[in-house]
């Protein structure tokens, strides 16, 4: 923590009840594995998830800068970066193209390939696949995650919270 002691505070979140999703979120996963193409750490990641049992999720975050949450008692509240972002992928379609459906609601037709970095697998593989799945509706899911291991900066794991960004 940088010689910052650490505050524990009480605060009202909301939470993607995932736990709830793992049946569905899990047989879509090992459909997908096997007729798609996933690297090993994907898999494995993905699998350590499931195994240990998927969680309830905290999606808001006490801070000053994201995208608010537009709901009454939440006011001062933003989207964790990792919720809303995958989100952005079929928002920014939708803003640039009319028939953005024809991505995103065709999954018949469309094979998703995504690219990623090992601590982005959870998000990739689970969080973002298990939203769209709880919606109900048909939409276009990963098939296909490349995962690389962990980004390095000056011989140690790139992370903006260790202060790894700048020198």
């Amino acid at each position: 923590m940088c010689g910052k002691t650490p505050v524990l505070t009480t605060s009202k979140h909301l939470y993607l009840d995932l736990d709830k999703i793992q049946p569905r979120s899990e047989a879509w996963y090992k459909e997908t594995v096997e007729k798609g193409k996933w690297t090993n750490n994907a898999i494995t990641t993905t699998n350590t998830f499931l195994k240990d049992g998927l969680k309830k999720r905290c999606i808001t975050r006490d801070l000053k800068w994201g995208v608010p949450v537009p709901l009454a008692g939440y006011e001062g509240k933003v989207f964790y970066v990792w919720f809303d972002a995958p989100i952005g992928y079929i928002s920014i379609t939708g803003a640039l193209l009319p028939d953005w459906e024809k991505w995103w609601k065709n999954p018949d037709n469309v094979e998703l390939y995504q690219f990623i970095g090992k601590d982005n697998i959870l998000f990739h593989s689970l969080m973002f696949p298990s939203s769209l799945i709880g919606t109900g509706e048909k939409y276009t899911l990963v098939k296909h995650i490349s995962s690389t291991e962990f980004l390095n900066y000056e011989g140690t794991k790139f992370s903006k919270s260790r202060y790894r960004l700048n020198k």
